[in-house]
């Protein structure tokens, strides 16, 4: 199955829109919603390029994924708020002295402008041999400390369809994090709540010790998703 990933990230509005005349109702709900969400302007006001930043910022204040010196890999990280929060937190910028320095890698189809302190390969395809081959070198034969997702594909706005869908990306994702992560390494993916999550929920548990759910409050509340926080990675048996 083609899946055309789109990260789902809305575009903070520079302004505010006077004249809502004309519009598609739709059009006209999603500027409302957009106004009325603080989330949305306190993402403005501390330079994040939208507002999903908040959600990992709260489920690492829960559950502490992030660290300087940590290795992480951001798949379908554009616009790039999750890969400004890993850069920030692992330190690979250098900018908190006398922390070990991390390193951020950002994948996305998309190209999208370069965050400083992460390695950005845009225009890739994380599925893709190319994408492995191209990630490799640059780890240089090093493992990954945490694998996440924000991904979610274009909403047909049919749940069940919808969310076989998301959760054919997150199993994409996980094959991924099971070929770059180290043992006792972290794995965080979205999903939208359906039948299958159990399904997903228990192959989780065959790769990582502890599996839970978390919804960050930054979610929306008319919302479905939900994360897979999969912690200490046990590792691929060899053969």
């Amino acid at each position: 199955m083609h899946i055309k990933r789109l990260h789902t990230c809305c575009t903070l509005l520079k302004e505010r829109p006077t004249n809502l005349k004309g519009k598609k109702h739709s059009s006209q709900l999603w500027l409302t919603r957009q106004l009325k969400d603080p989330y949305v302007e306190k993402a403005k006001k501390e330079n994040y390029r939208c507002r999903s930043a908040f959600k990992l910022l709260e489920i690492n204040e829960r559950h502490n994924i992030l660290s300087p010196g940590m290795i992480v890999i951001d798949c379908g990280a554009a616009p790039g708020s999750w890969t400004q929060v890993a850069v920030k937190l692992t330190n690979s910028n250098g900018s908190q002295e006398n922390k070990p320095i991390g390193s951020v890698f950002s994948i996305d189809r998309q190209l999208f402008h370069q965050v400083e302190g992460a390695h950005i390969l845009g225009n890739s395809d994380f599925t893709s041999l190319e994408t492995h081959r191209k990630l490799r070198d640059l780890l240089n034969g090093k493992l990954v400390d945490l694998v996440m997702s924000d991904m979610a594909p274009n909403a047909s706005g049919v749940r069940d369809i919808d969310h076989e869908v998301i959760i054919t990306l997150a199993y994409s994702a996980l094959k991924f994090a099971l070929q770059f992560s180290k043992p006792g390494s972290t794995f965080l993916t979205k999903i939208w709540d359906g039948g299958k999550s159990s399904q997903l929920e228990e192959d989780l548990c065959k790769f990582y010790n502890k599996v839970k759910v978390v919804r960050p409050d930054a979610t929306r509340d008319d919302s479905h998703e939900m994360y897979f926080l999969a912690r200490e990675f046990k590792g691929l048996k060899a053969g």
